[in-house]
């Protein structure tokens, strides 16, 4: 199944939808004590998705075009989200960093998740070697601690799309990754959440990068260092991985700034990252003049 948080033009708030197609579901049509959100709807477990399949196959439910929403973030209120640097070898290697033996793992803040067809501003003044990088993101269905690295897949609800927006000259500035990476918006995720049973092998999906109509990344998860079960199993040591938890896996070679010319995203530039099977995200880019 596919999800969305959707929202109409004339309200501010979101609501979450099944996604067929062009049409709209919308979850409070389907039951009687909808979740209201995504996180929601995962905190669920088994029996409330099992409970939304049922009632969509009946078939009763109205249907709405898609074009009539706007989107809000697929992923809102995460109880954490977790990113991973360095997880492909040609990004490692461009960038000029070493794919250490344990991953390189750091949190994405609240403020920066936002939407599909949103726009995300920075000001000058703080940067202008803002970068884009295409990744897989994983949602957490059921808690995960000490978990082996054949039974990881069985924790997860499903995937998205991640663009991991970076103030490079932040980055290469500070000891940690958090703040280069959490500008507001600088998160965006979606448009859909796709149930796991969506994607049969998560380290076989082509994975790019569109930039004002260029192709700037181009490659397969398959690619990875470390594949999603292995970061799963990995990061289950140390904390327990809650539902909802959304974890960025790393992007492949391709990034602006060791491209030759470099690229870096614009004042009105836009950028699709997409993964086959799960979607394509896009975001409008402007540069405050401060």
């Amino acid at each position: 199944m596919r999800f969305a948080h959707l929202r109409r033009a004339d309200s501010t708030a979101a609501s979450l939808a099944v996604v067929d197609g062009a049409d709209a579901i919308l979850v409070s049509d389907l039951l009687s004590s909808p979740p209201a959100t995504l996180q929601q709807l995962i905190e669920g477990g088994d029996d409330m998705l099992a409970a939304l399949r049922s009632a969509l196959a009946s078939g009763e439910a109205q249907r709405h075009p898609l074009s009539d929403f706007g989107f809000d973030s697929a992923v809102l209120a995460p109880p954490a989200v977790l990113a991973v640097g360095l997880n492909y070898a040609a990004h490692s290697s461009e960038l000029g960093l070493k794919t250490d033996s344990a991953p390189t793992v750091f949190t994405l803040w609240p403020n920066s998740l936002t939407a599909h067809e949103a726009t995300t501003s920075w000001p000058r003044s703080l940067s202008e070697t803002v970068d884009y990088e295409a990744e897989l993101g994983v949602l957490i269905g059921r808690p995960a601690k000490d978990v082996d690295e054949d039974a990881a897949l069985d924790h997860v609800w499903g995937y998205t799309v991640v663009n991991d927006i970076t103030a490079r000259n932040v980055q290469f500035a500070e000891a940690q990754w958090s703040r280069c990476k959490s500008f507001d918006g600088f998160t965006p995720t979606g448009p859909f959440a796709v149930t796991a049973d969506e994607v049969a092998d998560p380290q076989d999906l082509h994975i790019w990068t569109v930039v004002d109509g260029q192709t700037v990344q181009d490659a397969s998860t398959g690619q990875m260092v470390r594949s999603v079960a292995t970061l799963i199993a990995h990061l289950s040591q140390s904390l327990t991985l809650l539902p909802g938890t959304l974890i960025s896996t790393g992007s492949p070679g391709g990034a602006g700034y060791s491209r030759d010319p470099q690229i870096f995203l614009r004042d009105r530039s836009t950028v699709t990252v997409g993964i086959d099977g799960i979607g394509e995200l896009t975001t409008h880019c402007r540069i405050i003049e401060a």
